[in-house]
């Protein structure tokens, strides 16, 4: 699908989303699978600023057992919200593990619906991102402006 921070790319598999990825051509909106349908018409929400959360269903079939850990820690991350790679790692019971939940944060393979774009640097910093910086700045960009104008009754 087309999106503000260029193509992204969806797969689905026989359990659901399977991988999220960013650039290349952007292909039909539809693909005929009720997964993917679901997955194009909540990115779609996401992308127009709708903070909704995520109800397709996923299926991540590869990991450690440490970046599983890291993927469900992101997944908990509010909406329009941040944390540290240091904050996550001692989320997960390593605390000294902030490199390592950077490392599996690069390997998410559901980037943008398991939110690994909202962890930062431990000095607030966007450093690290698969997809690059400049589509970790869009995205952190559209969710603070949602949740200004939805705190402040702009919208």
């Amino acid at each position: 699908m087309q999106a503000p921070i260029d193509a992204v790319g969806i797969a689905v598999d026989d359990t659901g989303v399977c991988a999220v990825r960013f650039g290349g051509a952007a292909g039909p909106l539809t693909g005929g699978d009720p997964v993917l349908d679901q997955a194009v018409k909540e990115l779609t929400r996401y992308f127009a600023g709708e903070s909704a959360p995520f109800t397709v269903p996923l299926s991540v079939r590869g990991g450690s057992q440490f970046e599983r850990a890291v993927w469900r820690a992101l997944w908990a991350i509010p909406y329009a919200e941040m944390r540290t790679y240091g904050q996550i790692a001692a989320a997960v019971g390593e605390p000294d593990g902030a490199r390592a939940v950077g490392v599996a944060c690069n390997r998410n393979p559901l980037p943008i619906i398991v939110p690994c774009h909202r962890v930062v640097g431990a000095d607030g910093k966007m450093v690290g991102f698969g997809g690059g910086i400049w589509r970790k700045k869009l995205l952190l960009e559209l969710e603070a402006k949602v949740r200004i104008e939805r705190e402040f009754g702009l919208f």
